[in-house]
């Protein structure tokens, strides 16, 4: 996994520019089945990939934190909001909860999640790849081919599967 992760940046930056025409040509005409096409290509992707053999997303990038996570995590902790913003989070540029620091305070040595039962949604979801309108967070997908394994290799996959 490791070598893999030391190629990712290169491979996706190679890639960049066709999987923009990609998402696209995806955004004019997305495929009537698009949805029923990513859900199972994710699945098929997860049946192989184990995140805890990777956790490039916990140490590379920071999720948005919503107002719902925050009082969730909190209260987890049992520990008021406002207190937990002000240990473990801070406002970026876009006025969104974001993380004070990657690696993820809150990933162990071990890659497991210390808050892994009340994560926030950006990391229960991530990396979106099985979202409904999936054409439509093409930006992010982007961004995410170059951090995680798994969505680069659905990307390609759909690229094939789609005759790009």
């Amino acid at each position: 996994m490791e070598q893999v992760l030391r190629d990712l940046p290169k491979k996706a930056k190679d890639k960049h520019t066709e999987n923009k025409k990609f998402f696209a040509k995806l955004k004019k005409r997305p495929p009537k089945n698009l949805d029923y096409l990513m859900q199972e290509l994710h699945e098929k992707e997860f049946e192989r990939t184990d995140c805890l053999t990777c956790a490039n997303c916990c140490k590379t990038t920071g999720p948005l934190f919503t107002n719902a996570d925050v009082a969730r995590i909190a209260k987890h902790f049992r520990m008021k909001p406002q207190r937990f913003i002000e240990q473990y989070l801070r406002v970026d540029e876009e006025n969104d909860y974001v993380l004070q620091q990657v690696p993820c305070t809150f990933l162990g040595a071990d890659n497991f999640c210390s808050i892994y039962e009340v994560r926030p949604k950006a990391c229960r979801e991530f990396p979106h790849t099985d979202r409904k309108k999936f054409q439509q967070i093409s930006h992010l997908t982007l961004k995410n081919v170059a951090i995680c394994p798994a969505a680069f290799n659905i990307v390609e996959e759909m690229k094939k599967l789609t005759a790009f």
